[in-house]
């Protein structure tokens, strides 16, 4: 299907913006009026870059406050409404929209409001133009889908149709049944759709709608299933994006108009409308990697945590360190950063690498190249929105050639009974406004499921953070954005590894010369408060510096390292099926690291 985008989608200039959407991939654009107002460009300039970026121009909008009024009111709004109508035809625009009266003018009075529409639409019709009737929600009479579509029915004009809108219809009913009624408008009525999602919040409409909105797949309402509806009715015009957003105002257009197109592809795949790779989520979380300009801090805390070099890159300075299936690279080449340690790669064990990749790719995710010697396995790797290197590869998996194989081994063997078993989750911070860019690319591009979002309490504001897992839960990302927009030093990023005993664990770091995060004795008073614990148990965990949860599925016991650079690692062990993250320990934990100086913000956890 066509793709279309709202120019008040994206940030900058009115050129800045058509730019943006059409090295995207975008089909075609809305010109939002206060755009065309600000632009030095006369519409027909307009139109002329627009055809030379290869954009059509979809939509001219919005007229505003025009039907259901007195006669005197009436005539004005025509007369206004015909020079709107002028500049849709200079800039080759074919429909405007016109949203339903928000106009203390306005009265309750269907008949009139079909009358007057139809009269506009006669107009409209005289210059090429058809007239495409939206509810807003929060209309001063007509705020409902079903409700438009009366009177642009009642109305009975070929220039006249309806403008069904995600975001104003589905902030008022989100119920299932409550779409149904889309289906029965014929499609040839259905002159334009507008998409956009929205993080479910109580608050007004209109703010809700002016300064939250997001794209598909980044919010909570049901974008897919009306979408569903809209089709069938035979609709055969563009998906198109209207998103009001503080953040993505802010933002770089070029990368928000690629997440908005991606937003838009993983849609049509949802809808059964796309031919996109298919998605398979990864098994297994192949390694970290992470980078270094101080090799000998880092190997000392892997050594602690029971890690053991076990290889050496053939032809770079990276080293594998083991335990279990927790495999950690450490990099000390060339790319180290001045800040530190940084959790700069991961490796991820989809059922078939190359076709991970090929979706990666469909979905607009940079490819990165990559430095390969003779004799390497070819890895595909790709950026995601915060920087991070993702590889696709396989691990001692015949016949896929095993990225193993690429490093020699050392004499050192890793421990059999290692304490560490595994990953248990990665937990990556996002910069400012990328946190909804990075929640659909984890979900559309790796195949990972959303848990829901959730606020932690941070010492100097909130934590906003969101899980993603593979159905079986053996690949875990959390994601986080804190309340520092630009502060890099903030953006730490952890390593969650799993044990079956983390007192036993923790004892073995300790004795190892490792350093657990200190919790104070005000918390574990607290945990003898909310939970009931054997004998000695609750002594054990503050003597170690262990926190405790609890969920309606098991127990979660989890400790901290201290923070080496941009990174820390966490000790986990999950009881009886406990499907958290520890959430509610985070602000402990983080208040712990601030009063080390550090003020890493990362997910829960």
């Amino acid at each position: 299907m066509r793709t279309s985008i709202a120019t008040v989608s994206l940030s900058g200039s009115l050129t800045e913006k058509l730019t943006a959407a059409a090295r995207a991939g975008f089909d075609g654009v809305e010109i939002f009026e206060n755009d065309l107002l600000a632009s030095p460009l006369t519409p027909e300039e307009i139109r002329g870059l627009c055809a030379d970026l290869g954009l059509r121009i979809d939509l001219y909008q919005p007229l505003r406050d025009l039907e259901a009024v007195p006669e005197d009111v009436f005539a004005r709004n025509l007369r206004r409404a015909e020079h709107k109508f002028r500049v849709a035809q200079r800039l080759g625009a074919d429909t405007v929209l016109v949203c339903s009266s928000v106009s203390p003018d306005a009265v309750d009075d269907d008949a009139l409001a079909a009358r007057q529409l139809r009269q506009l639409a006669e107009r409209a019709a005289d210059f090429g133009i058809r007239i495409a009737y939206e509810a807003l929600a929060w209309g001063r009479y007509v705020n409902t889908y079903d409700h438009a579509w009366r009177i642009v029915e009642a109305a009975d004009h070929p220039a006249l149709g309806t403008c069904l809108d995600s975001f104003h219809i589905l902030s008022r009913s989100r119920a299932p049944k409550d779409l149904e009624g889309i289906a029965d408008i014929p499609g040839d009525k259905v002159f334009y759709l507008q998409l956009a999602d929205a993080p479910l919040l109580a608050m007004d409409v209109l703010q809700w709608s002016r300064h939250y909105r997001c794209f598909p797949g980044q919010g909570d309402l049901d974008v897919a299933g009306l979408l569903r509806q809209v089709l069938r009715t035979g609709y055969a015009g563009p998906l198109s994006l209207e998103v009001f957003n503080d953040v993505f105002r802010q933002a770089e257009a070029g990368p928000t108009a690629v997440d908005a197109l991606r937003s838009l592809l993983v849609l049509q795949e949802t809808v059964g409308e796309g031919e996109l790779p298919p998605a398979a989520a990864p098994t297994g979380i192949a390694f970290a990697e992470l980078v270094t300009p101080d090799v000998e801090p880092a190997a000392a805390l892997l050594t602690a945590l029971g890690f053991t070099r076990t290889g050496r890159h053939r032809g770079k300075p990276v080293d594998l360190w083991e335990q279990g299936a927790a495999r950690v690279l450490l990099n000390t080449g060339p790319g180290a950063r001045r800040d530190g340690t940084v959790l700069a790669a991961v490796g991820l064990e989809p059922p078939d690498p190359a076709a991970a990749a090929r979706r990666a790719e469909a979905l607009l995710a940079p490819v990165l190249p990559r430095r390969r010697s003779t004799g390497d396995v070819l890895l595909d790797a790709v950026a995601a929105p915060d920087g991070t290197e993702l590889f696709f590869c396989a691990t001692d998996r015949p016949p896929l050639p095993s990225w193993t194989t690429d490093f020699a081994p050392t004499a050192e063997q890793a421990e059999e009974n290692a304490r560490i078993l595994g990953f248990d989750h990665l937990a990556l911070s996002q910069p400012w406004h990328q946190f909804d860019e990075a929640a659909l690319f984890h979900r559309g591009v790796l195949g990972l499921d959303a848990l829901q979002s959730v606020d932690v309490a941070d010492p100097y504001g909130l934590l906003r953070s969101r899980a993603f897992t593979s159905s079986e839960g053996a690949v875990r990302i959390a994601l986080a954005v804190g309340p520092a927009p630009g502060d890099e030093h903030a953006r730490a990023q952890h390593i969650a590894l799993a044990t079956d005993d983390i007192v036993a664990a923790a004892r073995r770091f300790r004795a190892a010369g490792g350093h657990v995060l200190p919790m104070p004795a005000n918390y574990y008073d607290d945990l003898a408060a909310r939970f009931e614990f054997a004998p000695g148990e609750l002594e054990t965990y503050q003597e170690l510096d262990i926190l405790y949860d609890h969920d309606s599925h098991g127990a979660f016991r989890h400790c901290y390292t201290h923070t080496l650079g941009r990174v820390f690692f966490e000790l986990t062990q999950r009881v009886s099926g406990y499907r958290g993250y520890g959430a509610q320990n985070a602000p402990v934990r983080l208040t712990a690291q601030h009063g080390l100086g550090a003020a890493p913000r990362t997910a829960i956890g």
